[in-house]
């Protein structure tokens, strides 16, 4: 079995962001500073693992599409291109 690395899962977030037209990037720069990029997916770290979450209002509030809580890489990937399947799915319907 091949190591799952931070690559390989920031490429299927793409592939989900682009899939869902969604921005590539969490955040966007302004004038004023930064704004939240609301639709946008991304991964998050903590407790050594790591999440699937969406960007979900303009002040960075985020919802976690998976439920899954942080977990380690080879479970998260698994669980998104399930996610991404589903996307595929439905938009076939």
């Amino acid at each position: 079995m091949n190591r799952i690395t931070e690559k390989d899962l920031q490429a299927v977030c793409d592939r989900i962001n682009r899939v869902t037209g969604n921005p590539l990037a969490a955040y966007a720069r302004t004038e004023t500073g930064c704004k939240a990029n609301v639709g946008n997916y991304h991964l998050s770290h903590a407790y050594g693992g790591v999440e699937l979450q969406r960007m979900h209002n303009d002040g960075g509030g985020v919802t976690t599409p998976l439920h899954t809580g942080h977990v380690p890489k080879r479970e998260l990937y698994n669980a998104m291109h399930a996610f991404l399947a589903g996307i595929n799915l439905k938009g076939e319907a």
